[in-house]
């Protein structure tokens, strides 16, 4: 099988991204979209789904954002209902939801951490399970999951965060060894330091220094270096990649301690 540029095309395919709506989601569903995929994206905020769909190219004859607080299981079902319902097979599924509290581990609620896990683990382990169900059934499909550096170290101020992108790292090598045989790939995606809506804000500034310091680019990223990665992973050109985290993190972690 001789390796062809085209592997890296998307035209044809039906995309999903959960967490579409802002961030890192907006720009890989903007990327998607130049690779030449059907994309559709879901989040809790309309107004922020609409501007997106916007930039997509929606139209109302034909939705392409849906409304959903992913943290339910049952709003997860009807989302891969409906989508699949009124666009056919969802080809690459990407889950791009996120949210952090940055404050001591003595100092976080009992709520707080619910909304942490819930959103950044629970979620992504039932939007994998219900989107993957039916990729297994259709004998192939490609899952992305939006990790983090924090997958791979502790971070003081952050263990709630910690633990959730932990499990994100672990269900993705779980579901890429469970459903390997039925043609489903399940990888993750990394991110080093980037500004966002998440992050922006409640991120100090002395660490944002602090990590422009130690990663070996001396910045932090751009969002739309985080595309390329999510194309080649939902792409035929890993077609033999399951199971991965791929960092893109400018070398951040290759820094050492």
């Amino acid at each position: 099988m001789a390796f062809n540029m085209s592997d890296f095309s998307l035209a044809g395919r039906t995309t999903l991204v959960i967490g579409g709506s802002s961030g890192i989601g907006r720009e890989i569903a903007l990327g998607f979209r130049e690779a030449g995929a059907t994309v559709l994206i879901a989040g809790r905020r309309r107004e922020a789904l609409d501007a997106v769909a916007g930039k997509l190219g929606g139209s109302a004859s034909a939705r392409i954002a849906y409304s959903a607080d992913a943290r339910s299981v049952s709003a997860l079902a009807t989302l891969a209902e409906t989508v699949e319902a009124e666009h056919g097979p969802v080809h690459v599924l990407v889950n791009c939801q996120g949210t952090t509290a940055i404050k001591p581990a003595l100092d976080l609620s009992e709520a707080e951490y619910d909304n942490i896990v819930d959103t950044n683990l629970k979620s992504v382990f039932f939007a994998c399970t219900q989107f993957g169900r039916r990729m297994c059934e259709r004998g192939g499909g490609s899952i992305i999951n939006i990790s983090s550096l924090a997958a791979h170290t502790g971070w003081a101020n952050a263990a709630a965060y910690c633990a959730s992108k932990f499990g994100v790292a672990g269900i993705t090598q779980s579901f890429a060894a469970e459903w390997g045989e039925k043609g489903v790939r399940v990888n993750a995606i990394a991110p080093g330091f980037f500004l966002t809506d998440l992050n922006r804000e409640r991120m100090p500034e002395e660490r944002k220094a602090e990590a422009r310091r130690r990663c070996a680019m001396k910045r932090m990223g751009e969002l739309p270096e985080l595309v390329g990665a999510a194309v080649y992973l939902a792409s035929d050109a890993a077609r033999f990649v399951s199971g991965a985290t791929l960092r893109v993190d400018g070398g951040y972690l290759s820094s050492g301690i």
